[in-house]
């Protein structure tokens, strides 16, 4: 299946904030309802320990994604775990009600923040859950560039794969929208109405899930990213899809050279 560069709805300038929150607030549900992530818990540990300050910097994270979840996991093998959610269009109602289930965990920054050029004071194991292919390669070889130029690990996990299987479950993404929105908060009359009335939401969701599989990166694209980068060869590198359940995970880990933690 060749990748294809679709527009989302999410990444548009224009689209309906609104909209756009009840999307990353959508995936945060569902990430953290079905622990989609669990089968990366080791890797993430690893890319944790290599950073040398416990904290995760998450790139591009929406509304949080499944890091509540993933927080519960980790804070059992990782003291004083600290997590800082970050995005080029912040959802901060969803960051300050991903912070209150654990304050003790979770920071967020306000402002807007460039995957492709991470401010310097943001420092620990950089991550991307479900948006490395929202990047073309040109922007995707950037991020990876700007965390071997700043020395800072990284890792990309992607909860779908460019196949068919996962391009027929995302036609039914639709009827999980309507399954779902009554227990995703904030919930609001406007909501219920694109979502029940006047199906907007389950639509949008829809393109943008057949969107999302169709963009996302194979395993071999992403070694060519490798390759093609500038002093990769500092960097040790996985590359990868984790069997898990109810899903499969492809994901990037890397990791400065000096800082290698052996498996």
């Amino acid at each position: 299946m060749r990748r294809i560069h679709a527009f989302e709805f999410n990444d548009l300038r224009w689209f309906p904030e609104s909209f756009r929150n009840y999307g990353t607030n959508f995936l945060q549900f569902v990430s953290n309802a079905f622990d989609i992530y669990k089968c990366v818990m080791p890797v993430l540990e690893k890319g944790i320990r290599s950073s040398g300050n416990n904290t995760i910097v998450d790139i591009a994270s929406g509304g949080g994604g499944g890091l509540i979840k993933i927080s519960e996991c980790l804070k059992k093998n990782v003291p004083h775990l600290q997590i800082i959610l970050s995005d080029y269009y912040p959802n901060i109602q969803a960051f300050k009600k991903t912070k209150a289930k654990s304050p003790d965990v979770f920071e967020y920054v306000e402002g807007s923040v460039n995957a492709t050029d991470v401010p310097l004071n943001l420092r620990g194991f950089r991550t991307q859950f479900l948006s490395f292919h929202h990047f073309r390669p040109k922007d995707a070889k950037a991020i990876l560039q700007n965390a071997i130029d700043n020395n800072q690990p990284i890792g990309v996990f992607e909860a779908q794969q460019r196949n068919f299987k996962d391009f027929i479950l995302t036609l039914l993404s639709p009827i999980s929208v309507l399954l779902f929105t009554p227990f995703i908060r904030p919930l609001s009359f406007k909501l219920i109405i694109f979502t029940y009335l006047i199906p907007v939401l389950p639509l949008i969701t829809l393109w943008d899930g057949v969107v999302s599989v169709l963009r996302t990166y194979t395993v071999s694209e992403l070694k060519q990213m490798i390759s093609e980068v500038s002093d990769s060869a500092s960097f040790n590198w996985e590359i990868c899809v984790a069997k898990g359940s109810p899903n499969d995970i492809l994901f990037l880990l890397g990791i400065p050279c000096e800082n290698n933690v052996s498996q």
